[in-house]
């Protein structure tokens, strides 16, 4: 791939194991390296899947009754983008304008990973949206969060691909076609449908922001724009993308979750060695090898025990959707393949049946635009049967999160072998390290000190400083305030 006239910064979100981190690059990488560079290039669109609909027709999305909604200044809207009308396909959006002079600020489109999992259920209401589920009410209310990133953006959150969250398709053989090609081409043409709904943000600064698995899902949606931008009808105003925790590199991922493993005392010594001696995870079926299998089996069975996305804290006992035997953290491996496990987990690792109890409320769906109230959508926070069948993955970061920690993340920027330009450091918030940094050429490593996988859970004040510094092209503090 070719990328040395690539126009955007990268902000890299990265994880550690007390430190979350947080990627970011804003381009162009002068060295033709960049975030991109993991993927591998590819032809997306046809001609006749691009068929966009009137313009301006927002009016109806507004959403005006949500139930337990806190009282708020600024408009919000809900509702279903076609993405393909010959086969029924629809993608479901939650969109926050924001909280003043929105017409000044950035549009942020935001992703969650799995795949399968929901950027509603997760990034809107449990890390960065204005309206988190209500821990307090068992996911029958919402409460406003003072630390919302609308504060700084308008804020897009897409539930991405068919089949997740609200999203659909009336073609039963869709959801067969599944993976990141697939949900790329998707995400592309709701953006390009979506402006029609929206035109005053058609010519906006425009960031993709992620986690997890949108580690792939970000850096292939760029490249689409990017490539596509050379045609001036199709132009996106990209400056920069924002990875939060994120998968990169198969083989890196699996290297770093086994060794931020065992450096944290998760599985033994000897687990460790049968792992790195047996196990080759550049091949395209690690797990022939038998003693690898096994081995890697007692890593995902001792992080069963305990929250992988956040090691030190609890796991959820209290919700009635589940038993003592059935907890929070569940894995779900695709060993045909070299899938990383998907587990979910969080900083109240009882969010995910909240969310669902709120999203599954007839009046909640209505209200969204989601149904009409009386013929429901079944919601659910993650679809288990889109990560089991998902059909292609390209092959190419808190301090506490042992899922993409931040060895891993490591490992994938060492391939780059870009140059720093500002050594590594301690960055500040509210007068105390809040974590470490490093930039290279066109990308910043950041770490978040004592957060686990989704960053913004453990630390929602420090998370919103250092999406404002990248959104003002800054570092983050690296000095104390005065």
């Amino acid at each position: 791939m070719k990328h040395s006239g690539t126009k955007y910064p990268l902000n890299f979100g990265i994880n550690s194991h007390v430190v979350s981190l947080c990627l970011s690059t804003k381009f162009p990488i002068k060295s033709g390296k960049s975030l991109i560079l993991l993927l591998s290039h590819r032809h997306y669109l046809s001609g006749g899947e691009r068929k966009l609909r009137s313009s301006g027709d927002n009016g109806s999305d507004l959403v005006t009754n949500l139930p337990g909604q806190p009282q708020v200044n600024f408009q919000h809207y809900a509702g279903y983008v076609t993405v393909n009308e010959t086969n029924g396909r629809a993608l479901f959006y939650w969109f926050y304008e924001a909280i003043t002079k929105s017409e000044d600020k950035p549009l942020v489109l935001w992703l969650n990973g799995g795949p399968g999992c929901s950027s509603v259920g997760y990034g809107a209401t449990q890390e960065i949206g204005p309206f988190l589920v209500d821990n307090n009410n068992d996911g029958q209310g919402l409460k406003f969060n003072n630390f919302s990133w609308n504060k700084e953006a308008n804020m897009l959150f897409l539930e991405s691909p068919v089949g997740v969250g609200f999203s659909y398709s009336n073609t039963t053989t869709d959801y067969q076609q599944l993976g990141d090609d697939f949900t790329a081409n998707d995400a592309y043409s709701f953006l390009h449908n979506w402006f029609l709904k929206f035109p005053s943000y058609r010519t906006k600064t425009f960031y993709i922001a992620g986690e997890s698995y949108a580690g792939k899902y970000v850096p292939e949606l760029a490249e689409l724009i990017h490539d596509s931008n050379k045609d001036p009808s199709l132009y996106i105003d990209l400056k920069g993308i924002l990875l939060g925790n994120p998968e990169t590199s198969d083989a890196e991922d699996w290297m770093g979750l086994v060794d931020y493993a065992w450096s944290h005392a998760v599985i033994s010594d000897e687990t460790h060695k049968t792992i790195k001696t047996s196990c080759d995870f550049n091949s395209s079926n690690p797990w022939q090898n038998e003693d690898c299998d096994q081995a890697v089996d007692e890593v995902l069975k001792q992080y069963n025990e305990i929250d992988i996305y956040s090691l030190y804290t609890s796991v959820c006992f209290a919700s009635t959707a589940r038993s003592n035997g059935d907890q929070s953290v569940q894995t779900s491996t695709k060993r045909s393949s070299k899938m990383m496990p998907r587990m979910m987990g969080g900083y109240d690792p009882c969010l995910d049946d909240y969310a669902k109890a709120f999203y599954n409320r007839p009046d909640v769906q209505k209200a969204l635009h989601a149904s009409d109230g009386h013929n429901l959508k079944n919601w659910s926070i993650c679809n288990n049967k889109i990560f089991d069948d998902w059909a292609q993955q390209d092959l190419g970061f808190g301090f506490t999160d042992g899922r993409v920690p931040v060895l891993s993340t490591r490992y994938s920027l060492s391939t780059l072998a870009l140059p720093v330009t500002k050594p590594w450091r301690p960055w500040y918030h509210e007068n105390e390290v809040s974590g470490w940094y490093e930039e290279y050429e066109g990308l910043t490593f950041a770490t978040f000190r004592g957060a686990g996988h989704a960053v913004p859970c453990f630390k929602p004040s420090n998370s919103l400083a250092f999406f404002t510094s990248f959104l003002n092209g800054e570092s983050p503090p690296s000095t104390k305030s005065e």
